[in-house]
């Protein structure tokens, strides 16, 4: 069986609309940068103790986890504390390109780990603060890395993407469905 360790419903919707079986028994692991960590490797290592961490709750199953995150001038922007938080990361991705990482991780327990990441540039148009403004108010952004939902009412400023859009959503699929079949599940 394999596990997502993930409560995320976008990264559940992703794997159903692929045709993915799987089932759901969330992670929960402090999220956090260290020092001197590359943004790769930060997005990496969480996804990995994502699914770790579920493993030893669930030691006969594949656990896919999985972690997305913003990154601007080396800067990581993860999901918003507050209100407050996401306006200032959306002025700062405002008129600019960006990188969204998303590692991937498949473990199963007492086997090797296979991690990896996909990486996709994308490109936002300017928005006024008054944008901004209405479009904190409509709390898509509050569970967002990055403060922002490519899928939801921000399409209407992303000006082009270069590489896997659905990695921007939350998970880069045709990644995961390749590390499954290369670790014989699919």
């Amino acid at each position: 069986m394999l596990v997502l360790a993930s409560a995320s419903p976008r990264r559940q919707e992703l794997l159903r609309n692929a045709g993915i079986e799987f089932t759901i028994q969330a992670a929960d692991i402090v999220e956090t940068r260290r020092l001197d960590e590359s943004p790769q490797g930060c997005a990496q290592r969480l996804a990995e103790e994502k699914a770790v961490a579920v493993c030893l709750l669930r030691p006969n199953d594949l656990v896919l986890g999985a972690d997305t995150i913003v990154v601007v001038d080396d800067q990581i922007l993860g999901k918003p504390r507050d209100e407050k938080d996401a306006v200032r990361m959306l002025r700062l991705l405002s008129g600019r390109k960006h990188k969204v990482i998303t590692g991937v991780c498949l473990a199963r327990p007492g086997e090797a780990i296979d991690t990896q990441f996909e990486s996709t540039i994308v490109e936002m148009g300017a928005i006024t603060d008054e944008e901004i403004a209405e479009y904190v108010a409509t709390g898509e952004p509050m569970d967002k890395a990055g403060a922002y939902a490519i899928q939801g009412v921000a399409s209407r400023w992303i000006s082009r993407i270069e590489g896997d859009y659905f990695n921007v959503v939350g998970l880069p699929v045709s990644l995961v469905y390749r590390m499954l079949q290369e670790n014989q599940f699919v």
